[in-house]
């Protein structure tokens, strides 16, 4: 504290000085995205994955997203989990993922009735991974209904077995419905112990790959340390909820659990027929 300063001059003092450095932060993301072909989703779980990118990335949805990056129109992607395990053309950047230990909210199946019940879903089909995920689950309990892709349009009554995913999920949850909401993460939980990811970088093997790498770290870096104020700025929802969902349910870490959650996921592909799937390589 400087001479004569007061508290409340040392707070305006210490705000004024997170900002300069978050500003920044800021600009050397911004300048550090330039030249690269960046992609990621439109769902609020990955914003503070490309904060400061934002001018440089392309929102398009998972499918979507995949189907650019295999043509070689982006160099990085936030993709689902199976894109990498069902193609072998990527590396994976360690350290960063979308991923949730338990309730994750945005991924889950709404039924009426019994599961066990259950001879069709009508699926979000934007996420491989989530239907995958879905077909896994249900397989380890003997269950193999038939999935088809719901209708994007909507409208009228919803049927009565649904997945859904990312936002159009967190809206169902947010709006009256008569369903019983399965969770995926926390059935994924149950029957492993271990966190579920749903979505990696996949990195296409270029020259410049290390200078990517640094910046996708920097970015979640900054979007974690300015996650309040992310937060503060999105309109989706309430900010009660954007705070519990996005410092709560759903964490930025591809650590050592999330790796053997991985290998897990890719054994039970394997053992469903859901494969063939590859070994992951990963960006130290």
């Amino acid at each position: 504290m400087a001479p004569g300063e007061t508290p409340e001059e040392l707070a305006r003092r210490y705000e004024r000085e997170r900002r300069r450095v978050q500003s920044q932060l800021e600009d050397s993301l911004d300048h550090g995205g330039t030249g690269f072909r960046i992609g990621s989703v439109p769902h609020l779980n990955a914003a503070p994955l490309t904060r400061g990118l934002d001018e440089h990335t392309r929102f398009l949805p998972p499918v979507q997203l995949a189907e650019a990056l295999r043509r070689d129109e982006l160099d990085a992607a936030l993709v689902s989990v199976t894109e990498v395990l069902l193609h072998d053309r990527y590396d994976v950047l360690d350290g960063v993922a979308v991923a949730s230990l338990g309730e994750v909210k945005s991924v889950f199946l709404a039924h009426r009735g019994p599961i066990e019940a259950i001879r069709e879903v009508k699926c979000d089909a934007t996420s491989l991974t989530s239907v995958m995920l879905l077909r896994v689950l249900l397989a380890e309990r003997g269950l193999h209904p038939a999935l088809h892709p719901l209708d994007p349009e909507g409208g009228g009554e919803p049927p009565d077995h649904l997945m859904l995913i990312g936002d159009a999920a967190l809206r169902f949850l947010h709006a009256p419905h008569d369903h019983t909401i399965w969770d995926l993460g926390t059935a994924w939980l149950e029957l492993t112990g271990l966190p579920f990811v749903y979505a990696v970088w996949a990195l296409r093997r270029i020259p410049e790959q290390a200078a990517l790498c640094r910046l996708l770290r920097e970015a979640r870096r900054f979007g974690l340390e300015t996650l309040e104020t992310l937060i503060a700025e999105r309109t989706e929802f309430t900010p009660e909820f954007r705070r519990d969902y996005l410092g709560w349910h759903i964490h930025y870490h591809l650590g050592s659990d999330e790796r053997r959650g991985l290998e897990r996921f890719k054994d039970l592909l394997d053992k469903h027929g859901l494969g063939p799937v590859y070994p992951l390589r990963y960006l130290a």
